[in-house]
């Protein structure tokens, strides 16, 4: 079978799921192997995704071909320091994804949100079409987990006004790094972030490839 297909990619990004914690954090895949797989968890996940234990149930998802791919696994061991690294004890085969969670890719676009009387400025740090993280520049008190707000993204000159809820922020001074969830999604505009997000994945393999 295809590599891709039965493990993510070196060099390539992957969401982990600690199962019992009910946390996913983007990490970038730096081994890949039958039965290990390694990553280092992304510095703009939740705050507090480092509670991390050995022996902690996991799963893990990736696109692989033109589809989201999942394995489950089991923490090994925790590499700590400045970049944390997890080894991740997997066998079987992969199976094609089941959850209701849309494929998440690298994309930089301009994203507005109203806040505080003012319209909140930043850009995205990835997204889907359910959803994205964004490194905003925010003043005042940062919105709660659950604040309902309208997002506008700039993609391709073409802006896309949604409605979401804000799942987590942290707070980087005078920046915030945010998690919002996309609600009934407009299927234009679902094609429109679908498309963008595949093209980004592309891109990443090539540039991971050469």
């Amino acid at each position: 079978m295809d590599q891709n297909l039965d493990r993510p990619e070196e060099s390539s990004f992957a969401d982990v799921t600690l199962v019992t914690r009910g946390v996913t954090v983007t990490a970038s895949v730096e081994v890949s192997s039958t039965g290990l797989v390694v990553v280092r968890p992304s510095a703009d996940g939740p705050p507090d995704a480092g509670t991390i234990q050995a022996g902690d149930p996991v799963e893990i998802y990736w696109v692989g071909g033109h589809e989201e791919r999942t394995l489950k696994g089991t923490v090994s061991e925790i590499d700590g320091g400045a970049e944390p690294r997890w080894h991740l004890s997997v066998a079987g085969q992969a199976e094609r994804s089941q959850r209701r969670k849309a494929v998440r890719g690298p994309v930089q676009i301009p994203v507005l949100i109203p806040w505080a009387g003012g319209q909140m400025k930043g850009t995205t740090v990835d997204l889907s079409e359910g959803g994205m993280r964004a490194l905003m520049e925010g003043w005042g008190v940062p919105p709660e987990p659950g604040t309902p707000s309208q997002i506008t993204l700039d993609l391709d000159d073409a802006l896309i006004h949604l409605h979401g809820e804000v799942i987590w922020v942290v707070e980087r001074g005078a920046q915030w790094v945010l998690a919002m969830r996309f609600d009934d999604v407009p299927e234009h505009a679902a094609d429109l972030l679908r498309r963008r997000v595949f093209q980004a994945l592309r891109e990443q393999r090539a540039h991971a490839a050469g």
